[in-house]
């Protein structure tokens, strides 16, 4: 069971890279990724109820009586499931307000999903701190001898549009919260 989590999480942090990737370069993130994070969250999921060890404790956990036992447990995935719908409507909201892309909005609910209730302020926190280095590395100047590098257009091309790809600096700290959680495992 923890080598196969470990390959699922793999597979995800890839899927989230992906997506960081093609929002850094094009401003929006494929529904096919978002689809594909969601179905590989769900194959994670089931692979928790039906692992005979713990089928017990995770299903106890998905039909308690008590709510804060299952959205603060760290077994269940009650707690996955409510992080990710909260998230999701935080970004619809924002994207109702012309705040976010419609992709951004979409990738929330991947990323609450992977992160789950428990990680949730670590997000917070590194979303936070990736937000205000974006901010300062976009208002540092480039040096000239790094101009021709794609990259280095392509920031210049954000930094003339004022148009942030958000869904990078979600990426990067989904990817420092799973760190956090897996890393204690």
């Amino acid at each position: 069971m923890i080598e196969t989590a470990n390959i699922i999480t793999a597979v995800a942090v890839l899927l989230f890279l992906c997506a960081a990737w093609s929002d850094f370069r094009f401003w929006k993130i494929p529904n096919a990724v978002v689809l594909t994070l969601i179905a590989l969250y769900a194959l994670s999921a089931a692979l928790k109820l039906t692992t005979t060890e713990q089928a017990g404790g995770a299903l106890g956990q998905m039909v308690a009586q008590d709510t804060g036992a299952t959205l603060f447990s760290s077994a269940g995935t009650g707690g996955d499931i409510g992080a990710g719908l909260l998230l999701f409507v935080l970004g619809f909201g924002l994207w109702s307000f012309k705040l976010f892309g419609a992709g951004d909005a979409k990738l929330f609910l991947p990323v609450g999903l992977f992160v789950g209730w428990n990680g949730m302020l670590p997000f917070a926190v590194f979303l936070l701190i990736g937000g205000i280095a974006v901010i300062f590395a976009l208002k540092l100047p480039m040096p000239m001898q790094l101009a021709h590098f794609s990259v280095v257009m392509r920031i210049e091309e954000i930094r003339a549009t004022r148009k942030i790809p958000y869904g990078v600096i979600m990426v990067f700290a989904t990817i420092a919260s799973l760190a956090l959680r897996y890393g204690k495992a």
